[in-house]
């Protein structure tokens, strides 16, 4: 009899990987890589391969820990009290960038869609619909994922209007950058793949663990090459200059499609992205749980309702601009720490199973 704690499919860990890491990154993505110029479109395609090396560590460390995720992988290994404070640690920068992807999107929702009123309706809106979906469990948010992935990527069809009327010679030359000008992007740009390390805490739920590295990669990299066809277009549509200066240079490639019966498409992507938010921010509310659930020892739905609360309460906070800029700026590096995590927990467990003579 299989065992009902596992609940997640090949397909749900593939559409899980990919879709938690769209987010809001994407719109931005070819901003984010303009330090480079036009040499950017290769950069998503480096980026996969990079996240899938360290999809490496992550997934043998679950191996040697089946039964685990995260939270109780660090009681095991640092202890129950450094562990439990590492635990407290990773729920509040997992706060924190749930309101960062929640307010980014929201303030663009504002600025593209709801000039001149506030965010507090449309924001509590997606706070039920949040707080619904997270409520299912792991395998709700994966169906979720699922449904929206083929709900909303239909739109790279508009691509073809930034292909005809953009220009294929600014995809040459190559490597026309210096290596602090490639610095700068990958620093900026490579948060777009934030969002597979997640699979250190719904890895216990798999059913198929042995095939785990197959279907995180295979995510991966539908979402690197999604990434390549955004950024390569854009550097064919846009001058250097708007790369740079264009906040949301794919939400504007949008304005290039020519409907007679429809004028604002960049308004119809904007509100069905809202899908690939809500994938994001449901499945780090997932995880935040779960680590509340983990200090406390004891599961309890009320744990959920509380978090969304305070996340609610957070966003609407009115911090100073230059504060509230420095901090979501500093966890978006913080997960590149989070990244690499797994590696110096690696090397914890070969150490400590030496110590104990475990082979």
């Amino acid at each position: 009899m299989m065992d009902q704690t596992k609940q997640l499919n090949g397909y749900h860990v593939v559409f899980l990987v990919q879709n938690v890491m769209m987010g809001t990154t994407l719109l931005l993505l070819p901003n984010l890589l303009s330090s480079v110029g036009y040499s950017q479109w290769w950069l998503p395609l480096m980026f996969a391969l990079i996240a899938n090396l360290l999809l490496i560590p992550m997934v043998w460390l679950m191996s040697q820990y089946s039964a685990y995720n995260l939270f109780a992988i660090h009681e095991t290994l640092l202890g129950k009290w450094l562990g439990k404070g590492i635990n407290v640690l990773l729920i509040l920068y997992l706060i924190v960038l749930i309101a960062a992807t929640c307010e980014g999107y929201l303030e663009l929702i504002q600025v593209v869609a709801l000039q001149d009123r506030t965010i507090t309706g449309p924001l509590f809106i997606f706070f039920l619909l949040l707080v619904y979906i997270v409520s299912g469990g792991i395998k709700s948010i994966a169906r979720f994922c699922i449904i929206s992935f083929f709900l909303v990527t239909w739109m790279i069809y508009f691509m073809k209007w930034g292909i005809t009327e953009g220009d294929i010679r600014h995809a040459l030359p190559l490597f026309n950058f210096s290596m602090q000008e490639l610095f700068t992007a990958t620093k900026n740009g490579f948060f777009s793949m934030a969002g597979f390390e997640l699979i250190l805490f719904y890895f216990p739920y798999i059913i198929h663990q042995k095939k785990v590295f197959k279907q995180a990669s295979l995510g991966i990299w539908i979402c690197g090459i999604l990434y390549f066809i955004t950024a390569f277009v854009s550097v064919m549509y846009y001058s250097e200059w708007q790369l740079e200066n264009v906040l949301y240079p794919v939400l504007y490639l949008f304005n290039a499609v020519k409907f007679s019966f429809l004028e604002r498409v960049d308004v119809i992507a904007i509100t069905l992205w809202v899908f690939f938010i809500l994938s994001t921010a449901s499945a780090y509310l997932w995880v935040v749980k779960k680590g509340i659930d983990s200090i406390r020892a004891s599961e309890n739905k009320s744990h959920l309702y509380i978090i969304s609360l305070i996340i609610y309460i957070f966003i609407n906070i009115q911090f100073p601009e230059e504060f509230q800029n420095k901090l979501y700026e500093r966890v978006h590096f913080v997960s590149y720490g989070f990244m690499i995590w797994p590696i110096f927990l690696c090397i914890i467990h070969v150490l400590k199973a030496k110590k104990e003579g475990v082979k």
